[in-house]
């Protein structure tokens, strides 16, 4: 997997507690989206890969959200071993986890490599009441919303109401 597939099954995984309808909608809950969801993602649908997968994707979304440390996210990798394979190429490294693991692993290591070659551009969706996250690839690093169609629409639409009840009240002159 290259790293453009590694950052989209991150967000995949980061995005699959999604607000619908006003409540949380955790798509790995329901066995057989969680298995359709894993086979989508080159894991095998083990009931045990999925709870390994919802543990680090818990996990990370409190770390992305600041709610808990970085350093939490030690227990997802507690047994995984990192060896050198050395080719023409040069040095490559092959990670060891067991096979339910593995998936979770991936995305506690996709994560680490955006953060650390894109650092901040992996952030919470703006919209406060939006759970999605967005790896931002704009240049300024700017973007706040998971989709300038909705969430950036809704946004502006309210700072507009906002604004124009603010300017009514404003003219109004006190009874």
């Amino acid at each position: 997997m290259d790293g453009s597939e590694q950052h989209e099954a991150l967000l995949d995984l980061l995005n699959s507690t999604p607000v619908v309808n006003g409540a949380v909608e955790d798509q790995l809950t329901d066995p057989d989206a969680a298995r359709a969801w894993q086979l989508a993602h080159g894991g095998d649908g083990s009931p045990h890969e999925r709870r390994s997968l919802i543990r680090a994707r818990d996990g990370l979304q409190d770390v992305i959200r600041g709610d808990r440390p970085s350093d939490s996210l030690s227990a997802l990798l507690k047994g995984v071993v990192s060896r050198p394979l050395v080719s023409a190429e040069g040095v490559s490294w092959q990670v060891e986890v067991p096979d339910e693991r593995r998936l979770a692993v991936e995305a506690v290591l996709a994560w680490s490599a955006v953060h650390e070659t894109m650092p901040g551009r992996l952030r919470p969706c703006a919209n406060p009441e939006c759970r999605l996250f967005l790896l931002d690839r704009s240049k300024g690093n700017k973007a706040r919303w998971c989709s300038m169609a909705v969430c950036g629409n809704r946004m502006k639409v309210r700072r507009h109401y906002q604004r124009a009840r603010e300017a009514a009240q404003e003219q109004t002159p006190d009874a």
